[in-house]
């Protein structure tokens, strides 16, 4: 993990090919958000050395790495032994006493459902985090939520490969997507999921690969088409809808590269992003995306270039132009830079963050629906 969590949590830069002439790229690491974040924090406008004046509190705990180094081989003991010692350490802090918590937050960059191993029965995955009842009352910032906002773990962004220095970074972004020529009507980037029943991905890859007007980059094992960022942002780049079908979990950090490269996403699973992303996406989503529903896809009825088809040139413009204007809420600014006027998923993050705590405790479960 040492390249990856490089320049800051950002990884290894980025240049040449779809790239040329650009800054802010990085082979970013989907679950490097803990140190992106945390680098982030380091550099916001808000910061007080006095926590009895602090609005909230910031723990970097890095859990999302932590997760990593006992996934395997280890037992649920030494899975939890980390976030114990950290629950232990946080309740004899004088800023915890203060509201028990409530006004401290934690960034996990992986999941939700990898910090509740007890909350499904016979589970032997991930970590107890977000169950421990000392620290029941915190928020965790995570990339996809188990609780789709009735917890306390809410949805941002997967980190993406763009990571603008400056305003100019992402307008210029935003100028070169505009304009882009977009020769493959549809697109599909990721690998089948023969072992699960529930998936349909091998029923869009078999659409795509049956259509002239789809492109894929297969990612199974054996395959390096989807291993280079370039080769997938000029994919994403030159495609008019990207299809997001679930993987291993409903999101995907897909969805966020291809909204990036200006591609209106498909979703065939509300859970994929009308659920969560809230302080990130509109409550709209006619505004930026496409639904159509898995089980139609699964059954063989419905083709999805021809639901696809069915959307009028103009109403295709409309979307395209409102992912293009969401893309500065969905990238994680270099941190060591600072953009001027632009909030980037940080700053919505933060300013969602301080909002939730700032509202009586009795009212924070489901504050995120409203």
């Amino acid at each position: 993990m040492c390249e990856d969590v490089g320049n800051a949590g950002l990884g290894r830069p980025l240049s040449g090919g779809a790239l040329t002439g650009e800054t802010g790229w990085y082979a970013t690491h989907q679950f490097a958000l803990d140190a992106i974040f945390h680098a982030r924090v380091r550099q916001y406008g808000c910061l007080t050395n006095d926590s009895s004046a602090a609005a909230a509190v910031f723990v970097p705990f890095y859990a999302g790495f932590e997760f990593a180094r006992h996934v395997w081989g280890y037992d649920n003991a030494a899975r939890d032994a980390a976030a114990r010692d950290l629950a232990r350490w946080l309740v004899r802090r004088p800023e915890w006493r203060r509201a028990g918590g409530r006004d401290h937050f934690l960034v996990a960059g992986r999941t939700g459902w990898d910090f509740r191993r007890d909350a499904y029965p016979n589970a032997t995955w991930g970590t107890n985090l977000f169950l421990l009842p000392a620290v029941k009352n915190m928020t965790f910032l995570v990339i996809e939520t188990a609780t789709m906002g009735w917890g306390n773990d809410l949805a941002v962004p997967y980190p993406t490969y763009f990571h603008p220095r400056t305003d100019s970074d992402v307008l210029n972004w935003q100028h070169r997507i505009r304009n882009a020529d977009r020769w493959w009507f549809m697109s599909f980037v990721g690998a089948a999921r023969p072992g699960d029943r529930r998936s349909i991905r091998s029923q869009v890859m078999d659409q795509c690969r049956a259509s002239p007007a789809c492109r894929q980059l297969g990612c199974a094992s054996g395959t390096a088409q989807c291993h280079y960022p370039g080769d997938i942002m000029v994919l994403f780049q030159s495609s008019t809808f990207c299809l997001q079908p679930p993987g291993d979990s409903a999101s995907r950090r897909s969805t966020f590269d291809a909204m990036v490269a200006g591609c209106i996403p498909v979703f065939f699973q509300p859970r994929s992003a009308y659920l969560q992303y809230r302080w990130h996406l509109p409550k709209d989503h006619a505004t930026y995306s496409v639904f159509i529903p898995a089980e139609s896809v699964r059954t063989g009825n419905v083709s999805v270039e021809a639901e696809l088809r069915k959307i009028p040139a103009a109403a295709i413009e409309k979307m395209r132009e409102e992912v293009i204007k969401l893309v500065p809420r969905l990238v994680y600014a270099d941190p060591r830079y600072k953009l001027e006027t632009v909030k980037d998923a940080f700053d919505v993050a933060m300013d969602g963050v301080l909002e939730r705590v700032a509202e009586p405790a009795e009212r924070q479960i489901g504050s995120y629906w409203r």
